[in-house]
């Protein structure tokens, strides 16, 4: 029986050790498999370019759980878009995506593909499975739900999304330390999170957490608020610019420093339209997604309550890549390792789907059917956890 695996989008602190997991998971079964690896995604795929993943010992799979990033490379590649795709050079002229992929497997006689990444991905593998359907091909593909926002219907958990936050707390634990070098200093930390605020809130609460660990004197310059967070802005949640600039002014006048943790999804509209407004061209991606590394929200952010707090000294600091390259904390090996067993059960049932805790079943792991999988899924924040955090920071909660 031949498994193959692909990971695609961007990359978590998962993906190389879900591939591990899930072979681990196989080679406790009594069968004999062949496992190949896609690179680069659906772009593998597309070109046919693949390598083994027959690896020698449970002690070199082991070791690829301790690895960040993924071992066979990522892309975003949406097989339904002929025209990216012919643009990118990723197929010829009449060629169209989804056949020349599915042409692959059949030649490559895969039997069970693992589909490893966020709402686009397995979307995608929908998309993918449903053609096979179609052409009558006996294939299974599994997907696993990869993303750090934490932000697909209807999963309660994605892999990596806690070790994310978990490296978001840390990086911010030395950047805050800059407050020392200047007086009236604004620090921005931009956490990833297109539509949804969970991971800019975890990330607050794990830092928070960490903080009650450290020793503070409240005095020369070692006060703890200066170290704490003073402002939490995430997609779901508008901005009070009346009450909050008072704030945020206060604070800085005597404190000496604001720290603020925004998402860089918050307030996205506002921004895209003052950018057009000024006639700046806003590019997108082939999934239509805005391409939130060139509007820079951090940066325009920072500007604003620069002026609010006046500010002498701006630092905007983005933990989005720190994060998410990270190898998976325990808490993830843990879930990855549960959700792995789980896939491969349903995979060799023939089951396709993608294996995640689900909403809908009080968070049990189940093989969610792909139809159901979508993007976008907001964070919940009226959760006891983040009300209380804001609270505690005295920031007004104003929602949407």
């Amino acid at each position: 029986m031949k498994i193959a695996f692909l990971t695609s989008g961007g990359i978590a602190p998962c993906l190389s050790a879900s591939i591990a997991s899930l072979i681990q998971s196989y080679n406790k079964t009594t069968y004999n498999y062949e496992f190949i690896g896609y690179l680069n995604g659906y772009l593998g795929l597309l070109k046919g370019n693949s390598i083994s993943l027959n690896f020698k010992s449970n002690e070199e799979i082991e070791n690829l759980k301790k690895i960040g990033g993924t071992i066979l490379g990522n892309s975003r590649v949406k097989l339904t878009n002929t025209l990216d795709c012919l643009k990118n050079g990723y197929v010829r002229e009449s060629e169209i995506p989804l056949e020349v992929a599915a042409n692959q497997l059949v030649k490559d006689k895969v039997n069970i593909l693992h589909t490893i990444g966020g709402d686009d991905t397995n979307t995608t593998a929908c998309d993918l499975a449903l053609y096979l359907k179609e052409k009558k091909y006996d294939l299974t593909v599994v997907g696993l739900p990869k993303t750090i926002d934490n932000d697909v219907y209807p999963i309660s958990q994605t892999l990596g999304a806690d070790t994310a936050a978990e490296q978001g707390a840390i990086f911010f634990e030395n950047i805050v330390n800059e407050n020392t070098t200047s007086r009236k200093q604004l620090i921005i930390h931009e956490v990833m999170g297109r539509n949804c605020g969970w991971l800019t809130a975890a990330t607050a609460q794990k830092y928070r957490q960490r903080l009650q660990s450290k020793i503070f004197y409240n005095r020369n310059g070692l006060k703890k608020i200066c170290w704490d967070i003073h402002a939490i802005y995430i997609p779901e949640q508008k901005i009070n610019i009346s009450s909050e600039s008072k704030r945020l002014r206060t604070l800085m006048d005597s404190n000496d420093c604001v720290n603020v943790f925004l998402s860089e999804g918050a307030g996205l509209d506002n921004i895209i339209s003052d950018l057009e407004s000024s006639g700046t061209k806003i590019r997108k991606d082939a999934f239509g997604h805005v391409r939130l590394d060139e509007i820079n929200p951090g940066q325009w952010y920072a500007n604003k309550i620069a002026d609010w707090t006046k500010a002498e000294k701006v630092l905007v600091q983005k933990s989005g890549y720190f994060a998410r390259s990270a190898a998976p904390n325990k808490n993830d090996i843990s879930l990855i390792d549960k959700v792995c067993d789980k896939a491969v059960s349903y995979a060799l049932r023939n089951w396709s789907g993608v294996a995640a805790p689900s909403d809908n079943h009080n968070q049990d792991i189940k093989c969610i059917d792909f139809t159901k999988i979508k993007g976008g899924k907001p964070f919940d924040f009226e959760q006891l956890w983040y009300t209380k955090m804001l609270n505690e920071i005295g920031q007004t909660k104003d929602d949407k």
